[in-house]
């Protein structure tokens, strides 16, 4: 295989994975969405459209695999094929996120909010930016962009705090409560770890410009 065609085969796999980027977080915003303004007609778009981001995750695998079997690249053409697989683990993964919410969004249908829901939403955009961003960041192999996306993990994590200490007061003052808090604790806790797994896909960013690993989860 020339250079040229081995060129071509690793520009198909990025397009892949951007598009599987976009049907993520696509399914953030709409599984966060369904939940805010009660919409199980979207929840269920986000539950039925998951097989869709699964299969761009094997079809990319398989790619890398074979390419990687049949040229057995080295040094940084490696390093961009691992970076690819890793990358497409964590983006399932978030797929699998925005299912759990629009899940809920089902479970909570048929009852108020015991508050409204404010700092979720607030929590899901500064996540939805970090999952965009690192995937340009990706893209433009930006080494500084992506060490500065993983510290906006610390604003997610505040927010987190903040949404857990609210919902435990309201649990608190009334039993009542307790099944849909736990829930919305939950939809919480899925964001938190979406932004996890974009430091992830930062780590691998610098690793796939440097060749050294790097903990950002600090």
């Amino acid at each position: 295989m020339t250079r040229h065609v081995f060129e071509e085969q690793l520009d198909g796999l990025h397009r892949k994975l951007m598009s599987m980027g976009t049907l993520v977080e696509e399914a953030i915003h709409k599984s966060i969405k369904s939940l805010v303004e009660r919409d199980l007609q979207l929840a269920e778009q986000v539950i039925a459209s998951d097989h869709l981001i699964n299969e761009l995750e094997q079809e990319i695998e398989m790619g890398c695999f074979q390419m990687i079997a049949l040229q057995q690249p080295v040094g940084g053409d490696l390093r961009r094929l691992g970076t690819m697989l890793k990358l497409v683990t964590d983006l399932e993964r978030m797929g699998d996120h925005a299912v759990s919410i629009a899940k809920t969004t089902r479970r909570l249908m048929a009852e108020p909010y015991v508050k409204p829901l404010i700092d979720i939403p607030l929590m899901a955009d500064h996540v939805k930016a970090m999952v965009r961003d690192s995937l340009n960041a990706y893209i433009g192999l930006d080494k500084q962009a992506a060490e500065e996306i993983a510290l906006r993990d610390d604003i997610v994590d505040k927010l987190f705090s903040t949404i857990f200490r609210d919902l435990i007061d309201v649990m608190t003052k009334n039993s009542q409560s307790i099944s849909q808090g736990t829930h919305l604790l939950l939809v919480a806790q899925y964001l938190e770890r979406i932004a996890d797994h974009v430091t992830n896909i930062c780590e691998w960013i610098i690793y796939m410009s440097t060749g050294k690993l790097t903990d950002l989860n600090k």
